[in-house]
């Protein structure tokens, strides 16, 4: 009867054993579930308009993998806290997925506002340099400031509305941003000279 009840004792350890590995298989899905999301933010854009928080997400995400390796070569592993994070990754994940198209349409309100600005300066140093005084030792400066001036608004704008159309509208408004500090340049420049 002892005999009976060691079998007995040794069988049910044995299948609590299997039961318990059995559980705690590597959260496999929830990785991929992980991975996919980050995935899908990169797609809407994240890398470009959301750089920071991406990083972060990744960063997160190779945290929670890291600790499903620990765990794999355990006795009796535990993936709670791995799949907790994987499942908290996939949850920010699909926030910042879903928050890209407004994150988009604000970089391209910026760069739309970038460009108007940029040819508002460029027509304040027009009005400025027309109103600057003529003489002999002007004329070639600006002659200068007015092919300056031409050069930013014939070739430069167009091809920073170029750039607009493509959707580039962070380096749109880093560039708008550019001409936008030359022509107030040239208009400061001009009136520092008129005083």
């Amino acid at each position: 009867m002892r005999k009976n009840i060691a079998v007995y004792g040794i069988g049910l350890s044995l299948t609590l054993l299997l039961f318990l590995t059995a559980c705690s298989s590597a959260p496999q899905e929830e990785i991929d579930a992980a991975r996919a999301a980050v995935m899908e933010a990169v797609e809407q854009g994240a890398d470009d308009y959301a750089r920071e928080d991406l990083d972060q997400l990744q960063s997160d995400l190779d945290a929670a993998v890291e600790a499903v390796e620990e765990e794999e070569g355990s006795v009796f592993s535990n993936y709670e806290d791995a799949r907790g994070l994987l499942a908290e990754v996939t949850s920010r994940a699909e926030q910042l997925r879903d928050s890209m198209p407004t994150r988009v349409e604000e970089a391209r309100q910026a760069a739309m506002a970038a460009i108007d600005a940029a040819k508002a300066s460029i027509e304040d140093a027009r009005q400025t340099l027309s109103s600057a005084p003529r003489g002999k030792g002007s004329s070639a400066d600006i002659r200068a400031m007015n092919v300056t001036l031409d050069s930013l608004e014939s070739n430069v704008l167009p091809e920073i509305q170029e750039q607009f159309d493509s959707g580039n509208y962070l380096e749109v408004s880093e560039k708008a941003a550019n001409v936008a500090e030359q022509a107030s340049g040239i208009a400061k420049d001009i009136r520092q000279a008129v005083d």
